[in-house]
């Protein structure tokens, strides 16, 4: 009985807030909001229970989340695997707007639990390197499924197929299945210069000097000339030097 007044009463001060505080989202707040996908309430319930779900109706979702966020962090430094990985789920269930919650979601993923759990099982002296790989690839696996889910809320985001990208180069060091994800953020509106840049580099490490030459030319027909970050001295550079590497006559090779 004790424990039912407890969570009732939980739950009426978290609906109590929501609703006094709904008014403190300022213009500023909701303007920045507004570009963000709709809130989805759906699986909130069962994993938060019914009296935070009652703030999150409350209009409290986003400082519900943030705050969720920063206990989240208190585990991490504790390198609490379960605790991290629930929250995260909260969080991003809560409100899955924000590309900063997915990416660091998936950063600590693909990045620290693989190196907590392999500590859990005895540290790297005492854990076979092949075991080392299995987690990764398992970890690696738990963080794209989840900038999955992110490109259900953000389909246009660049960040996320680049997050995707920098985890198969440099978690799972397979430049080959990177490739594509570096592609595929380069075509999103927003894309930063390099993700172009670094595909046609995969392309050359995976010995497709042809394929990278043919479209770095057409990179850099589309390039500024007046915007320092498309670099677009250092392309021309690259599409020299695979010129050399191809053999490419002077006259077929001229870059208009």
């Amino acid at each position: 009985m004790r424990g039912f007044f407890i969570h009732f009463f939980s739950a009426a001060v978290l609906f109590l807030a929501g609703w006094l505080l709904a008014p403190l989202e300022t213009p500023a707040w909701q303007t920045v909001r507004s570009g963000e996908a709709a809130m989805q309430i759906e699986g909130v319930e069962a994993s938060l229970g019914q009296g935070v779900v009652l703030g999150v109706l409350g209009g409290f979702r986003t400082i519900i989340a943030d705050f969720l966020w920063l206990r989240l962090n208190t585990h991490w430094e504790q390198r609490d695997t379960a605790k991290v990985a629930a929250l995260m789920h909260m969080v991003t269930t809560l409100d899955p707007r924000p590309e900063f919650f997915w990416i660091h979601s998936a950063r600590i993923l693909a990045y620290d639990m693989p190196n907590w759990r392999i500590r859990e099982e005895g540290g790297y002296e005492a854990v076979p390197t092949s075991r080392w790989d299995a987690i990764d690839a398992e970890q690696a696996q738990l963080a794209f499924d989840l900038l999955e889910q992110a490109e259900h809320y953000q389909p246009n985001n660049p960040k996320i197929p680049l997050e995707i990208g920098q985890i198969y180069l440099n978690r799972l060091d397979s430049p080959e299945d990177a490739a594509p994800w570096f592609l595929k953020a380069s075509r999103l509106p927003g894309a930063p210069f390099y993700a172009a840049r670094i595909y046609a580099e995969l392309l050359r490490r995976t010995k497709q000097p042809a394929k990278a030459y043919a479209f770095l030319k057409e990179l850099y027909r589309d390039l500024p000339d007046d915007n320092p970050y498309a670099q677009k001295p250092i392309v021309l550079e690259r599409i020299r030097e695979l010129e050399a590497e191809l053999k490419v006559p002077l006259i077929q090779g001229k870059v208009p």
